[in-house]
């Protein structure tokens, strides 16, 4: 017997913008290397170590594990292997750096013989402004999108403007600035639906933190009451 899915009205299908992320300078990446040979495997595992001890060093949420253990793009874009040597990441995509790397080791193996795999080293984010949690955040993934980035900063406050999130989003030439809308559901089929590493989101906060000193609505209000209430008594004791 077969169940019917209920679908909730209006919701229309928005299809992903997906684009492949290209490498930028200061990114980290995870890169495993293995081969049927014991001796090349001792070679390679030179610097990465041990993962689950550089897991535990890493606090609770093991977010520093791919800062100890991983490769870290310099300014021109290089990542230092241990045998393999230096090699050019900038701009490359994971599978294009995939196909990199094992061209260089098929220098000291046969196809087939080994085995690469490249990944991002999380996504490292900045949440600022009106963020239950901001600061700087990892999240442990190759792909999130900007509501589980909001999620991972604790959510936004009752006082964040949620029409108007701005994005600080770097890009091979430089930096730019855009201004989202979470409420519009366009978002979903954008280009900003996913965040990328290096993202800053800074939430901007409604006009009632002017009025007061707080932290919500009703602590302003309670604020301003109490301000009239006690200049209310102040004037009445001194008109007697």
């Amino acid at each position: 017997m077969e169940l019917e899915s209920s679908l909730i009205e209006s919701s229309e299908l928005f299809p992903y913008s997906l684009t492949e992320y290209r490498l930028q300078a200061n990114d980290i990446v995870d890169i495993q290397l293995k081969t049927t040979s014991i001796e090349l495997n001792l070679l390679l595992d030179a610097v990465i170590g041990d993962v689950n001890a550089a897991g535990m060093m890493g606090g609770p949420n093991g977010a520093d594990i791919f800062f100890i253990n991983g490769y870290s793009l310099d300014d021109d874009g290089y990542v230092e292997l241990p045998l393999l040597g230096p090699i050019n990441l900038l701009g490359k995509t994971l599978r294009e750096s995939k196909e990199i790397v094992e061209k260089e080791l098929r220098y000291y193996v046969q196809e087939n013989e080994y085995f690469v795999r490249v990944r991002l080293g999380g996504i490292r984010f900045s949440a600022l402004g009106e963020f239950n949690m901001p600061g700087k955040q990892v999240i442990l993934q190759n792909r999130a999108t900007i509501f589980e980035a909001i999620a991972v900063a604790g959510d936004l406050s009752i006082l964040a403007k949620r029409d108007e999130i701005i994005l600080l989003r770097q890009y091979p030439d430089g930096s730019r600035l855009h201004k989202l809308n979470l409420n519009d559901k366009t978002i979903l089929n954008s280009e900003f639906y996913f965040i990328k590493p290096n993202d800053v989101l800074y939430a901007e906060p409604l006009k009632v933190r002017e009025i007061g000193a707080g932290a919500n609505l009703l602590q302003t209000l309670t604020f301003v009451t109490s301000i009239i209430t006690t200049t209310a008594l102040i004037f009445t004791l001194i008109s007697r």
